[in-house]
């Protein structure tokens, strides 16, 4: 449930500098999404494109944005840059049958009051909606780049899995309903927390069968 302070709804061309200014804080060292970006995301799917808002001040201070893809098109290890078109959903494919959660960030002000969770649900809510198959994206792995030296990044995946780790990012979003499939190098392209390493991560509609031209991938499991 959401505080009363908050509520979630589709992004508005108003949004766009203040979404901007969320990512210059969230991601220091990227470029944030310009309002040409932004208004490209809404044109090409608008009803993929979330934002949280804090009711009070009617501002945004969260979002998660998508875009629908065919992944027989595109690898497992493609980087973001890829599945996205440098960040322009170029890509998006109308008939594609994947949810791609291209980004989902929250203010750090805001952080901590389930928006984050309230925002994913909403993506999984349209994949119901449109009779999708699943929902695809990539986790940051934070903490990995402490334990880089010494840890295959696959292991460290695994462990977190396990819960025999705890990373701040895959962690919430395993307890979210996401299952990991893949360790992928090169998934951002600053992300030295993470050691430039990344978890593809899925969740699969049960309400829709896998379509015929496209395979899924097996989730690591927890070990017995």
């Amino acid at each position: 449930m959401l505080p009363p302070d908050y509520r979630i709804r589709l992004m508005e061309p108003a949004d766009f500098a203040a979404i901007a200014a969320i990512c210059r804080t969230v991601y220091p060292h990227d470029e944030p999404y310009t309002p040409a970006e932004l208004a490209e995301h809404q044109a090409v799917y608008p009803q993929g494109q979330f934002v949280a808002e804090h009711v009070p001040t009617r501002q945004p201070v969260g979002v998660h944005f998508t875009l629908r893809l065919r992944l027989a098109d595109f690898h497992i290890d493609d980087p973001w840059n890829v599945l996205t078109a440098h960040g322009t959903f170029a890509d998006h494919d109308p008939a594609g049958h994947t949810l791609y959660g291209a980004d989902v960030f929250v203010s750090p002000a805001h952080q901590h009051h389930g928006l984050a969770h309230a925002l994913t649900d909403a993506t999984r809510q349209l994949v119901v909606g449109e009779q999708l198959w699943r929902m695809v994206g990539g986790s940051r792995l934070p903490g990995y780049g402490a334990v880089a030296a010494g840890m295959p990044a696959e292991r460290y995946v695994s462990e977190v899995v396990a819960g025999r780790r705890t990373d701040p990012v895959l962690t919430a979003h395993l307890k979210d309903g996401w299952q990991a499939v893949k360790a992928i190098h090169g998934y951002l392209q600053h992300d030295p927390e993470s050691a430039n390493w990344a978890a593809v991560i899925q969740w699969v509609n049960p309400a829709c069968p896998p379509p015929a031209d496209e395979a899924l991938h097996a989730p690591i499991r927890k070990p017995l």
